[in-house]
Parts: C-alpha cells; sequence; structure tokens
C-alpha cells in the first residue's frame, strides 16, 4: 500500500507545484461541475478530475478531454467553497502533458508542422502563458 500512497502523493505535489492549488482541499461538493458551461462536452467532470488527482489516478486525466476543453472561464473558481482554481489545475495537467520532464518554456520552433497543425490553439496559449507568468 506505501508504494500507491507514494504514487498519489506524488502526482498531487506535482499538481500543486504547477498550479499552485492543493487537490486535497477539494471536498467534492460538485460546485464546479454544476457551473460549468462546456460540462455537456466534457468526458470526465470537473468534480472528476479533482477526485482523480486526489486519488493518484492522473492517467485517466490525461486521457480525458476535459484538460483540453475547460475553457477557463473561472465559473468554478467563483462558486468553489475551498477557494480552488480548478482553470489552473487543468493548465498544470495540459502543462505535464505537454512537458512531461517539467522542462520551461516552449517553442514553436520546438514543434513539427504537423504538431503544429493538430494540436488545440489552447494547448499552445495556455504554455506560453504559464511560462510568462
Amino acid at each position: 500500500m506505501k508504494k500507491w500512497e507514494n504514487v498519489m502523493e506524488k502526482v498531487r505535489e506535482e499538481i500543486k507545484e504547477r498550479s499552485g492549488q492543493d487537490v486535497n482541499a477539494c471536498i467534492q461538493c460538485g460546485k464546479c461541475t454544476a457551473g460549468c458551461p462546456v460540462v455537456a462536452a466534457l468526458d470526465v467532470l470537473p468534480r472528476q478530475v479533482m477526485l482523480y488527482l486526489q486519488s493518484g489516478m492522473e492517467k485517466e486525466v490525461a486521457e480525458s478531454k476535459a484538460p483540453w476543453i475547460c475553457a477557463s472561464c473561472f465559473a468554478c473558481e467563483s462558486r468553489c467553497p475551498r477557494d480552488l482554481d480548478l482553470a489552473k489545475v487543468m493548465e498544470a495537467v495540459r502543462a505535464k502533458l505537454l512537458r512531461p520532464r517539467g522542462e520551461i518554456g516552449l517553442s514553436p520552433s520546438d514543434l513539427s508542422e504537423e504538431v503544429l497543425r493538430e494540436m488545440p490553439q489552447q494547448a499552445l496559449v495556455s504554455c506560453y502563458r504559464k511560462h510568462s507568468s
């Protein structure tokens, strides 16, 4: 059981380092999901993203559409009784997927033409914003 606990802790710490948000603070109230304007397009609900990250289920989040569909509108943050910024968590997940080893920055010259054509624009914007903030 210790090994699984270490995996869960590593995932939570990495998300906290990238986003400044403690996923363990989420109480699963569902207000983020209830206020999400793009919830109908999500395969994993905002509340579930937090639950998966709390549980160390990073793979399920990484394989979902949720981080890419998130509109970063901050409706979830405005409703959260724990003042969690789920948009920052989603941004951290996207950054982790694009820069798995924690590399700093992203330049269009680092990416192939094919990747630039196929990559969601939100992913590029998120990484540039993360690098400059």
